[in-house]
């Protein structure tokens, strides 16, 4: 069964921003999608948020990607914000959720497509590379590690012990009830605590993302990603995990849940590979260091 998505968008951009949310139809689910840029423009910005964000989180960046020309699409994923959210565990195992990318590169009829990801969305990102789903021109990944090289950082005390959260996720009920007290206000929290620059990310900031966990299911929805993950094979099938498109990785190295040793090896996997790493960010990269990072993009990006 797949819930209806409730029609109310979970963020409202100002006015000035250029960016709407729209919806959109794409692999039997209604998406809340952020746009911004020339729509009739045949090379699409798809930017994929993590884990507990929202199209939200991408604020920063998409009106810099509209100048360069692109048409930029920032969906909620499947169980985010007003989007769709399916109810059973393994409808968030990574082959629904690489197929979501697809349909949605499909709607936006794109001739060429520019990959944005962060946190989960890199994960999805990752694969949707490594197994060719689409054809990509770039990908932006930041702040996840390729699968070859997070499987093998977490065989090390060093990364399990950041992980803990993960195993901790498997729990029936006991995380919705951690995460969704007083109105899921440790969501909220949790992006103040673990930021760098605490001024981006106020008490108002950090609203949009409070107030939609505290939709119903929304929690459960988000733990599903990491449920289906340890519960499906989907994460294990990266065959060589050769990524043949140019790829710019983009790190905050004051990351609460990833060590930096997972960086290491990717230039194995990814011919074609440009790191920037940030000393003073953490694991929300492009809103800690919204400035530092679209000076990167632009720098790296092609306008089109």
């Amino acid at each position: 069964m797949t819930m209806k998505p409730s029609g109310a968008a979970s963020w409202s951009p100002p006015a000035d921003s250029g960016i709407t949310i729209d919806w959109v139809e794409a692999n039997g689910l209604t998406f809340e999608v952020a746009k911004t840029g020339p729509q009739d423009s045949e090379h699409l910005a798809l930017c994929l948020h993590g884990f507990p964000e929202l199209h939200y989180s991408w604020r920063h960046q998409m009106p810099v990607l509209a100048e360069l020309g692109y048409k930029v699409w920032a969906p909620n994923l499947r169980g985010y914000g007003g989007t769709s959210r399916p109810e059973a565990t393994k409808a968030y195992r990574l082959d629904n959720l690489t197929a979501d990318v697809a349909a949605l590169i499909d709607a936006s009829r794109a001739k060429e497509v520019t990959l944005l990801a962060h946190d989960w969305g890199a994960i999805i990102a990752w694969h949707f590379a490594i197994r060719r789903v689409r054809p990509l021109t770039r990908l932006v990944i930041m702040n996840v590690p390729h699968p070859h090289c997070g499987k093998r950082e977490l065989k090390t005390w060093k990364q399990l012990k950041k992980s803990w959260y993960m195993f901790f996720f498997q729990i029936p009920k006991l995380p919705e009830m951690r995460l969704g007290k007083n109105d899921a206000a440790i969501i909220g929290h949790l992006f103040r605590e673990s930021s760098v620059n605490k001024a981006r990310f106020t008490r108002e900031e950090a609203e949009p993302y409070r107030a939609a966990a505290a939709r119903p299911g929304a929690i459960t929805a988000m733990l599903n990603y990491y449920r289906a993950l340890f519960q499906t094979p989907d994460g294990r099938q990266t065959g060589d995990g050769k990524v043949d498109v140019p790829t710019l990785v983009l790190w905050g190295e004051k990351d609460i849940a990833i060590h930096i040793d997972c960086l290491n090896g990717t230039e194995d996997y990814v011919a074609d590979l440009t790191v920037k790493r940030f000393p003073k960010a953490s694991h929300w990269v492009q809103q800690d260091i919204p400035d530092e990072v679209n000076a990167e993009l632009k720098a790296w990006l092609p306008a089109v």
